[in-house]
């Protein structure tokens, strides 16, 4: 692969500062087990800078965040499959208009 340089990271980030700071909390996510966006066989800093230089990685602007919130409100409100079957030992779920037509 070519020689990863800076400038070409801030063709996709505004300046050095915020570049230092995206790249360092990419390398903390490699760090902790997250998959690297791009193949390389170089060491997390490389990597992270490779994949903010790909596009694959950038600072996460107040619209993406209010976009992530409704799509994890959205999977909360779903089912997410059929009901777990009831275990033997437990009693089965009566209302109160069946329970009192039994007794009688």
């Amino acid at each position: 692969m070519a020689r990863i340089t800076v400038e070409d990271c801030l063709q996709k980030v505004n300046n050095r500062f915020a570049l230092i700071h995206l790249s360092a909390k990419r390398v903390r996510q490699l760090r902790r087990g997250a998959e690297p966006l791009v193949q390389s066989k170089n060491k997390d800093i490389v990597v992270s800078l490779r994949e903010i230089a790909a596009g694959k990685v950038r600072k996460a602007e107040p619209e993406d965040l209010e976009r992530l919130l409704e799509e994890a409100e959205a999977a909360e409100a779903l089912p997410e499959g059929p009901a777990p079957a009831a275990e033997a030992d437990t009693a089965p779920v009566v209302s109160q208009e069946e329970a009192s037509s039994e007794k009688a």
